[in-house]
């Protein structure tokens, strides 16, 4: 279904999936607007020609209403797995939702497509899943006035992320050993270019009107089989060490207060319910959903053009 150009803002459009959904909007035809804390942020956007990076703080709601003057449509990507200083869940999920809501208001902005997180829950056992769900709340509050689409994926996974990209790179630094938390962990991963076009098709189809869309990969894996699986397109050995809850708990505690936070005891949390649908939203868009096996070879396989990439990097800062 073919939508007429629009102008389109994009919070945390600098982002993994904010770069891929703003190079597709702009493919469209669409004017987007990308604010960024640092321009810099966003170089790799600035070849777009119908992108306008704009330097802006998004927590300022009179900033927000600036942005969103002559918008069509506002698209909420913001997100944090782990909070560092002011940067708290309740700050950018639940906080920067209710203004972000209230500069739409105030401009008459008549759409919003919102990012959530599958097992988002009032009842959730981590901060970052509650807070996610704070957010969905005020969007459905909203609904009186606003046309939204909230969208609940399972782990995103693609070229650019922070998932298979972050294990492949433990298992080179481990030489294939790796301690690993909630290895039975479930998940649906989905990748980026499937959750670009859920967000696309929504865009188009006002039956999603209201709608929240739980957004589920092709195949149900544990984590450890999405470790060895990572490990496999990337031709690395992988030897992992399961650890029991006690000692994964006290694992979270330790790296949580490493610089970069690689691991949280609320990333231990978010691991202890299974992240997969009931009802597959990106079947009911119609998504022709791309596996996970065929896709992590392309850019994790020592053969691929990233990768090589990546190794002459490496090799010309020593």
């Amino acid at each position: 279904m073919a939508v007429r150009p629009l102008t389109v803002c994009v919070l945390g459009g600098t982002g993994f999936v904010g770069t891929e959904l703003v190079s597709r909007l702009v493919r469209d035809g669409h004017d987007v607007r990308v604010p960024t804390r640092r321009l810099a942020n966003g170089t790799h956007l600035k070849v777009l020609p119908t992108v306008q990076l704009v330097a802006a703080n998004i927590r300022d709601g009179r900033v927000l209403g600036q942005l969103f003057a002559g918008v069509d449509v506002v698209i909420n990507l913001v997100g944090i797995l782990n909070e560092h200083g002011r940067a708290t869940f309740r700050a950018l999920h639940k906080d920067l939702t209710t203004r972000v809501i209230e500069a739409m208001r105030a401009q008459r902005v008549p759409r919003l497509l919102h990012m959530s997180s599958l097992a988002a829950g009032a009842q959730a056992p981590s901060q970052y899943l509650r807070s996610k769900a704070e957010a969905e709340a005020q969007v459905r509050v909203a609904a009186a006035t606003i046309d939204a689409t909230i969208f609940r994926p399972s782990v995103i996974f693609g070229e650019r992320d922070t998932l298979t990209n972050r294990f492949a790179g433990l298992l080179r630094l481990s030489h294939g050993v790796l301690p690993l938390a909630r290895p039975g962990a479930r998940f649906a991963p989905i990748h980026v270019d499937d959750v670009v076009e859920a967000f696309m098709r929504a865009l188009a189809d006002r039956s999603t009107i209201g709608k929240s869309l739980d957004l589920c990969g092709p195949d149900v894996m544990t984590l450890e089989q999405l470790v060895r699986l990572t490990a496999r397109a990337a031709n690395l050995p992988c030897h992992i060490l399961r650890l029991p809850d006690f000692i994964a708990a006290m694992q979270g505690v330790v790296m949580g207060m490493l610089p970069g936070k690689p691991f949280s005891s609320d990333n231990y949390r978010s691991l202890t319910v299974d992240s997969v649908c009931k009802q597959n939203g990106s079947e009911m868009l119609g998504l022709t959903l791309s596996r996970m096996e065929a896709v992590l070879p392309g850019y994790l396989s020592d053969h691929s053009l990233q990768s090589q990439l990546d190794r002459y990097r490496r090799s010309a800062s020593r």
